[in-house]
């Protein structure tokens, strides 16, 4: 492996820890767009943020013409308490980096100003551009991002990223090839009938009989209409009615999440909630009404990118630290950029046991072992060699 010069090491983990210490909810990261667009200018990037959302574009150039490769990083926190008694805790209550994109954001610094203090860009022909993304955590930044023409002028050719994993240990790269995350919807359920007294429930409509069997029906569509070999989630996580024992409620709400690894199955399970909503209305007498929000789709990685892209970890941390990944229903807004051009997202190891780096992407606890900082960067440098060279 190779390993970072410790003035090198140093910065990565001091940058790391300033953005973690001031962690920003989707849209609102203001003060690490700020930060982007510091370091970028320290190492003589062209620089470009936007009026209407946060978030930067970071280019360098190469000594000749080429093609572009696209590097994106998210920037947002979750909306957590943190619960770690560290120097660098988020310094703002109820929100933190728990998933990682404190360290995403400084792997492609890092790359940035690894590239340019090497003198690596000069030998390179065509150009790098740094996609620093707002929004990430469920209300899909990388449309607005898409939508601004960040993939043009210049024209991004392929996009790669990276994402931390505490199920890997730090010092390993896992590669999924073809689908690696899930699509994600979310959708929202209120069943209207008719309220009366508990003691007289034939003359009302029931609307928590009749959410409590689209509930049942639901847990059919995974088992009786997707093919066993084919992963899917329905999740019901929220059922609200009703406020007193002896009074059948007006109204009720169900929410919950749905998720696919193909665009077949996501139509699918969207079709038969559907479905299933307008026959309870029919059964039972009440008004169904189902809305869905449309999330992200499923990140499906470009398997000639994935290829290149182990490769290139193989090159950094040797192949018996690359693994194959199995896809994972989590879900990505990546995938966004992925349906666009040929793309593919990595993960980066970032556990450590023997420390206590264990827990899960959006625990109050969730920390890493910061070598990954340096693991990635000298993956995507090589990456980026690779493509550019």
């Amino acid at each position: 492996m190779k390993t970072a010069a410790p003035e090198f090491h140093q910065w990565l983990v001091a940058l790391r820890r300033e953005i973690h210490r001031q962690p920003e909810l989707a849209f609102k990261e203001f003060d690490t767009t700020a930060l982007i667009r510091r370091e970028l200018e320290r190492i003589g990037a062209q620089v470009e943020t936007f009026s209407d959302i946060t978030g930067a574009v970071g280019i360098l150039e190469g000594s000749a013409d080429g093609p572009t490769i696209g590097l994106r990083a998210d920037i947002d926190a979750l909306p957590l308490q943190e619960l770690n008694e560290v120097d660098y805790r988020s310094t703002r209550d109820g929100v933190m980096h728990a998933c990682g994109h404190d360290a995403h954001t400084t792997i492609m610094l890092g790359v940035a100003r690894r590239l340019v203090d090497s003198g690596l860009l000069s030998t390179l022909r065509g150009k790098v551009k740094f996609l620093f993304q707002p929004a990430e955590e469920g209300v899909a930044g990388a449309q607005a991002m898409i939508e601004r023409g960040v993939l043009e002028d210049p024209h991004v050719e392929r996009v790669i990223a990276g994402h931390v994993g505490p199920n890997l240990p730090a010092g390993r790269v896992g590669v999924a090839y073809g689908q690696a995350y899930a699509s994600a919807d979310r959708f929202e359920v209120t069943i209207t009938g008719a309220g009366t007294h508990g003691a007289r429930p034939d003359e009302g409509a029931d609307p928590i009989v009749a959410g409590a069997n689209f509930v049942t029906a639901c847990q059919t569509i995974v088992s009786r209409n997707v093919k066993p070999t084919h992963p899917a989630v329905v999740t019901l996580g929220r059922f609200q009615a009703g406020q007193a024992s002896n009074i059948i409620p007006q109204t009720a709400v169900l929410e919950g999440t749905i998720r696919a690894l193909s665009p077949e199955v996501r139509q699918k399970l969207i079709d038969r909630l559907q479905e299933i909503a307008a026959g309870i209305g029919t059964t039972f007498g009440v008004d169904c009404k189902f809305v869905l929000q449309q999330g992200v789709p499923p990140l499906i990685n470009d398997e000639q990118v994935a290829r290149d892209m182990a490769d290139a970890a193989a090159a950094v941390v040797g192949e018996d630290n690359v693994v194959v990944e199995s896809p994972t229903m989590g879900a990505e807004d990546f995938g966004l950029f992925c349906a666009d051009r040929p793309g593919a997202m990595i993960r980066l190891g970032c556990g450590n046991r023997a420390r206590g780096l264990v827990h899960p992407l959006h625990s109050p606890r969730f920390d890493m072992d910061e070598k990954v900082l340096e693991v990635g960067v000298d993956v995507f440098v090589e990456a980026v060699r690779r493509f550019l060279a």
